[in-house]
């Protein structure tokens, strides 16, 4: 039922590593294939990314298929979900019968439990796109529908130092109960290109940067690896990176563009973050 399956890393992998390497490690590619579902297993936080194309006919997540004595259950049975409508139609996800209206940037939070989860379009004419993240659960909380114009926005970085962006908080505590999963969406104003600047490291978490709106002749250099050991991935659109714990995550682009954060660790505190200089980096 996985795409790809990528394994936790130490952070001496990278000494000598070449971009193929890097590429393999830590980009997923193929996100979005038509008329489908693709899921990629993360070993870090045990994170699931993957996206959806779906028509007016529903896409089901599917239910496990390993171990044999899982087999069968619901994808969900131990786990939360994040899903956010990338694309410019309206989705309807319905869950366990229930259907709910994403527009173009509304996100959804479905909780642990839940049995049965389908992905449509609302109009034929538009198919839809969807991201999504998911963590494991050891609670339930409630299935929230998050419109962007409800999400808490938060103004950051200037355009003197081409940064200036909005930082929507969607699943945080605050604004969306969950047992671990933290998701937000980043805008970056025209003419800025550098996202987390100055950048950080999450010793106490992993996250995955999917990069999306990005021109077919735009790219994002992505920057990973220790403070005193940067590298960077080139990335194009609707691309995931994966953040390892002991990673700065970092990026700029030839364009502006927007990118969907998605973590999972042992707290739910945005702030936890250990805060560079740029003076630190290598």
């Amino acid at each position: 039922m996985y795409q790809n399956t990528f394994y936790a890393t130490h952070p001496d992998m990278m000494i000598g590593a070449s971009q193929a390497d890097l590429r393999a490690r830590y980009l997923v590619q193929g996100l979005f294939e038509p008329k489908g579902i693709r899921l990629n297993y993360l070993h870090q936080e045990r994170l699931v990314i993957g996206g959806v194309v779906a028509g007016i006919a529903p896409v089901a997540l599917p239910d496990l298929e390993a171990p044999e004595s899982l087999k069968g259950q619901p994808f969900l049975n131990n786990r939360e979900m994040g899903v956010v409508n990338i694309g410019t139609g309206v989705a309807v996800v319905q869950v366990d019968g229930q259907p709910l209206r994403l527009l173009p940037h509304d996100a959804l939070y479905i909780p642990r439990g839940t049995r049965a989860v389908s992905f449509a379009a609302e109009d034929a004419a538009q198919p839809v796109r969807l991201y999504l993240a998911s963590t494991p659960a050891h609670r339930e909380f409630p299935l929230r529908h998050l419109p962007l114009a409800g999400a808490k926005p938060l103004r950051r970085g200037a355009m003197e130092t081409s940064n200036a962006r909005t930082i929507y908080q969607l699943i945080i505590p605050g604004v969306c109960e969950s047992a671990q999963l933290l998701l937000g969406l980043t805008v970056l104003d025209t003419g800025s290109v550098w996202n987390t600047m100055p950048p950080h490291t999450h010793d106490r978490r992993s996250e995955a940067y999917f990069y999306f709106n990005l021109a077919d002749d735009a790219r994002v250099f992505h920057f990973m690896g220790q403070p005193d050991q940067m590298r960077h991935i080139v990335v194009n659109n609707e691309e995931a990176v994966i953040c390892p714990p002991w990673s700065v995550h970092t990026g700029a682009g030839t364009s502006n563009y927007a990118f969907i954060w998605a973590m999972g660790g042992e707290n739910l505190d945005y702030d936890d973050m250990d805060q560079l200089d740029i003076c630190q980096l290598a």
